[in-house]
């Protein structure tokens, strides 16, 4: 039912193409995944969302259990069925969220917390972690484990990963749908033999894929590049490998030639919803007053219905006007923007380029050199 082919490495670095299938539809790796935390896409709709071809979207196990509860999911007939998208999703583990929380308590089964709405103490650990995604029926599910802070002693994230560790095997024990596929995460901060450790300790449970968590809590591309570097090694090569939480398009491109295939961010709605649009020329930030008579697509580049129909100009209006329909058309473009990057990345690897293709990418991108409206004769 799940199956990943690794159909091409590229021979000037760890660069990967993949396809990874589901019960929803085929993966082509590597991917970038659009976030639906609370099971839809900020200001999209599911046909908007696949118009940019979007192979896959991430929900969150932590929010969907809060609001409106994996219960009522389930009942609907699943995630898929209750926000009406039928190509493949992914459920992380609530962990990061959980983590990220004041006054949680960290025990040896899992955390306690309280409920953002209604201030109940709720215990969350790999065994409810299970059930609740296991009731969502994603097709990617995430192991629960500990999300270890930036920055961290040695001492304290050793102990942490052998919590992960444990916290693995029991999900292991309480996953119970062939129909889910339960990803391995790798954590160890930025510690080098850690990471090495946990990488090594999960491979032997035998998930079919793995994960990098732990390195979007604030610790810079320099040092993602870093971890990235020296935990790949330790990955089962012909299992998917999933960087989770990144990112920037930098940090995409840097990682998929550090070996990694699959990508997930907030970042490209969240963006959108306050003006910031991406382009190959740099980000944009369409409130400038720069951007008032500018009759240019958002990227003369880009074949995403915004860009197709409507201009600078417009867009600066409609933020201007906080009309709703600024931040549907700026997401549209910013999700198609990802997508085609991470499309034009595979086609590089296919053809034996990814290192040229990343290079030549980023010289413009960070160029800043934006297309100059037209003058007036």
């Amino acid at each position: 039912m799940f199956q990943f082919t690794l159909l091409k490495e590229d021979p000037k670095s760890r660069a990967r193409r993949g396809r990874l299938d589901t019960p929803h539809g085929i993966i082509e790796t590597p991917i970038f995944m659009p976030v639906g935390t609370h099971g839809a896409l900020k200001a999209m709709t599911p046909a908007q969302v696949e118009e940019t071809e979007a192979q896959i979207i991430l929900s969150n196990t932590y929010h969907l259990h809060l609001k409106p509860g994996e219960g009522l999911v389930k009942k609907a007939g699943g995630l898929h069925k209750f926000m009406n998208w039928n190509k493949p999703i992914l459920t992380d583990s609530g962990g990061f969220q959980v983590f990220s929380l004041p006054k949680k308590r960290i025990g040896e089964d899992g955390v306690h917390f309280r409920h953002e709405f209604t201030g109940e103490e709720i215990f969350l650990g790999p065994k409810e972690a299970m059930q609740i995604e296991n009731d969502l029926g994603a097709d990617i599910i995430m192991v629960f484990d500990e999300c270890i802070p930036y920055p961290a002693t040695h001492d304290y994230s050793a102990k942490s990963i052998k919590k992960t560790l444990r916290w693995a095997e029991q999900c292991l024990k309480h996953h119970n749908r062939e129909d889910q596929a339960l990803f391995g995460i790798v954590q160890g901060s930025v510690y080098e033999d850690l990471r090495r450790e946990c990488a090594t300790e999960l491979t032997a449970m035998d998930f079919p894929g793995y994960a990098i968590g732990g390195v979007s809590v604030g610790e810079g591309l320099e040092l993602l590049k870093k971890v990235v570097d020296f935990t790949e090694p330790h990955m089962p090569k012909h299992k998917p490998r999933y960087l989770m939480g990144v990112g920037l398009p930098e940090d995409i491109l840097e990682s998929i030639e550090r070996g990694m295939d699959m990508f997930d961010c907030v970042i490209p709605t969240r963006y959108a919803r306050s003006a910031t649009l991406f382009t190959r020329r740099g980000k944009i930030r369409l409130t400038n007053k720069n951007f008032r008579r500018d009759f240019y697509p958002v990227d003369p580049s880009c074949d995403c219905y915004c860009c197709r129909n409507f201009t600078r100009a417009y867009l600066h209006h409609l933020y201007n006007s906080n009309e709703i329909l600024s931040a549907t058309l700026a997401a549209i473009h910013n999700v198609r923007f990802y997508l085609n990057m991470v499309a034009d990345a595979r086609a590089a690897i296919e053809v034996g380029e990814y290192p040229v293709f990343k290079n030549e990418f980023l010289a413009e991108y960070c160029s800043g050199n934006q297309p100059q409206k037209k003058k007036k004769k």
